[in-house]
């Protein structure tokens, strides 16, 4: 059941109408977003996160679903950002003002899938990669299949994973997020469940049907006291959280500049390694 409204696709030649990004399902008492790109690993364009900012909103005011499920279509949770995106940006003659606005939309993003009322429930699927693995730490609740992944590779792409690493210190604390982000590598599902940043792990056939579970158990609680919990947790006890999302915004925006990212990009793309200077 499709149940997202339309949003106006900017009127840019070559643009990807929206609806075809993201796919609203309602399986009552659960939610769920699809980030249908798989031909690009479901990476996140600027319309594909204004989409699923559609989604939440429309997701918050149906009554009957009781928790959200993100996932992506394919074998692929989330790749990140969308490179080629990136890549067209900085070709632009002056594309600071985009990088900040790109940094500020993730951000966005974030604060709002942190704020939801509703349980978010991040049904991994696959490799959940950078801006994606952002996305799985803004969940409250991560079910993940056997062969997913989670990586952090910005720093072998020129970038700074600026928004990722305040999510990471929140859920796992400074030690482990050093390890992740300073090793720019893919982590297997087994090691992520070890360190705590999925909670389940399930044959990759049964991941959307866990989460689902998981939503209808939240049926027993009382909405209210589920997203008492949620401001308890996220605006509370994590009440530096926001504010270091808006450091690591300006990380993120300011690392986008340099001549490492435009090479990291360009090698990325090119399929070869980078030549660092």
């Amino acid at each position: 059941m499709h149940i997202c409204r339309d949003v106006p696709t900017p009127s840019l030649a070559g643009a990807v109408p929206l609806t075809q990004l993201v796919e609203c399902k309602k399986n009552v008492p659960s939610g769920t977003i699809v980030i249908n790109r798989p031909d690009k690993r479901n990476a996140l364009s600027r319309y594909c996160m204004l989409q699923i900012k559609q989604a939440l909103e429309d997701f918050h005011q149906e009554r009957s679903v009781r928790a959200v499920i993100l996932i992506g279509a394919g074998d692929a949770f989330c790749s990140g950002m969308d490179l080629q995106e990136m890549q067209e940006t900085n070709k632009e003659q002056d594309p600071q003002a985009q990088w900040h606005e790109d940094a500020q939309q993730y951000k966005q993003l974030v604060e709002i899938m942190l704020r939801f009322p509703k349980p978010l429930i991040a049904a991994v699927n696959g490799p959940a990669i950078a801006g994606g693995a952002g996305l799985v730490l803004a969940c409250d609740l991560v079910v993940a299949a056997k062969s997913a992944t989670l990586g952090l590779p910005e720093p072998q792409r020129g970038l700074v994973a600026g928004l990722v690493a305040p999510l990471l210190n929140f859920r796992l604390g400074a030690s482990r997020a050093a390890n992740m982000l300073l090793q720019a590598r893919h982590f297997s599902a087994e090691e992520v469940f070890q360190m705590g940043a999925f909670h389940e792990l399930v044959d990759d056939e049964l991941v959307w049907a866990r989460a689902h579970e998981l939503a209808q158990q939240a049926t027993q609680s009382a909405p209210e006291s589920l997203q008492l919990t949620k401001q308890m947790l996220n605006e509370t006890i994590g009440e530096n959280l926001f504010m270091q999302l808006n450091i690591g915004a300006a990380a993120s925006a300011a690392a986008r500049t340099t001549d490492a990212a435009r090479e990291g990009l360009q090698a990325f793309l090119e399929k070869r390694q980078p030549d660092w200077k």
